[in-house]
């Protein structure tokens, strides 16, 4: 790719502007967890391995509903997937206003998980075909920047909130209270707007063949085993850096808040510079550089080197930040569009990797504050070997 691509075409504008403030929507959700952690431990007096089932509620909604919410969008399109996903999203969120224990919590998360999934099988496919294929990476990575900026607000504005007013006086309910009715009131826009189906002429032949089938397409199982991976790393270092900082001494909570936020940040910008290359500069071989990245920050990282493995694990935040989009779109690249649904509700499965923050917390518990980060540093291997495998396989087309 040696020349600027368009990125997409003026008749998907508007289906591109409404279908991005999605990627908004379930970065705000899912980044709160990543405080949550902290607040439980404050306000319930929990170990790690025991807040660790916030992940594991909420992502276990994502293996479980995935299929079903394939089956529902090859059925019925990606419009009425998004209005579901965004019912049971608002729903789970204002279910803690009743809540009043961790039990009653994490049933409410694994409701919003089950919405989140809806959104994300219908959302990701959708943008990759919102314009020419061979942008479809930078264009995913473009609306995916948007789920970074609700990352960053999530953790500042809702961490600020749960620390800033020092140990067990925030009541949790508050912010997923205004979330829910946020969200509804997006469900009702959504059922009054068009959305177009994009398919094609082989559609009926693709949603005839069994969803095992995909299977029998080597690199995508290899796209779908790197982005579990991925979802492995990128959960478990999102979930655990509140507790690291601060179990190491390096910082109070609501400096931690500040600098997770900072984190986020630079991956918003990073998957907005991605972006950008990606219009000029093969998907796969960005990967691969990126995936270089983060298995030195990591390594960095378990060095247990003061402020040098800090900025490492910050830094981490950059070259991770185009991973998801772009094996996403590289994995379903060269399916059919009534197999792209079928992908997707396959590849929004891995998100069950968040629930290795319960190993994490448990080695957290049981060995050092550094050792942890093997689980991530083992992710990101994976991906590395995916870029690679991807990069041969383009030369090889060639």
């Amino acid at each position: 790719m040696n020349k600027q691509q368009k990125l997409t075409e003026k008749r998907y504008v508007v289906p591109f502007v409404l279908i991005t403030t999605l990627f908004f929507l379930w970065g705000f959700a899912r980044a709160i967890l990543d405080v949550l952690n902290k607040h439980f431990q404050n306000t319930l007096d929990m170990k790690t391995t025991e807040t660790a089932l916030i992940q594991v509620t909420t992502y276990l909604g994502y293996f479980l509903m995935a299929i079903p919410a394939g089956m529902f969008i090859r059925r019925y399109g990606y419009r009425h997937g998004v209005v579901l996903g965004l019912v049971l999203f608002g729903l789970g969120a204002l279910a803690f206003i009743p809540g009043s224990t961790f039990t009653a919590f994490l049933a409410a998360l694994f409701v919003i998980g089950c919405g989140l999934t809806f959104l994300e099988t219908a959302a990701n496919p959708y943008v990759t075909e919102l314009g020419p294929r061979n942008t479809a990476s930078s264009r995913l990575n473009l609306a995916q920047t948007f789920n970074g900026m609700g990352c960053f607000m999530a953790t500042f504005i809702v961490g600020g909130f749960l620390f800033g007013g020092g140990e067990g006086t925030a009541d949790v309910a508050v912010p997923y209270a205004v979330m829910g009715v946020l969200v509804l009131l997006i469900a009702l826009l959504f059922t009054r707007v068009e959305l177009p189906e994009i398919e094609d002429e082989s559609v009926a032949e693709a949603q005839r063949s069994p969803l095992t089938s995909l299977f029998k397409n080597r690199l995508f199982v290899f796209g779908l085993l790197a982005l579990l991976a991925y979802e492995v790393a990128e959960i478990s270092i999102n979930s655990y850096f509140v507790i690291f900082v601060t179990g190491t001494g390096w910082m109070t909570d609501i400096a931690a808040k500040n600098v997770i936020s900072l984190a986020l940040v630079i991956f918003m910008a990073g998957r907005f510079l991605g972006s950008w290359v990606m219009r000029y500069v093969s998907a796969a071989r960005l990967l691969l550089w990126c995936a270089v990245g983060t298995v030195a920050c990591m390594a960095l990282t378990m060095l247990n080197l003061g402020t040098v493995s800090l900025v490492a694990l910050i830094l981490n935040y950059l070259f991770e930040a185009i991973m998801f989009p772009t094996i996403f779109s590289l994995a379903i690249e060269g399916l059919e569009a009534g197999q792209k649904k079928s992908a997707a509700s396959l590849l929004m499965m891995t998100p069950i990797g968040g629930c290795a923050f319960l190993l994490m917390g448990w080695l957290a518990d049981t060995t050092n504050a550094f050792l942890p980060f093997v689980i991530p540093l083992m992710g990101f291997v994976v991906v590395l070997a995916y870029a690679w495998r991807s990069i041969l396989s383009l030369e090889f087309r060639v």
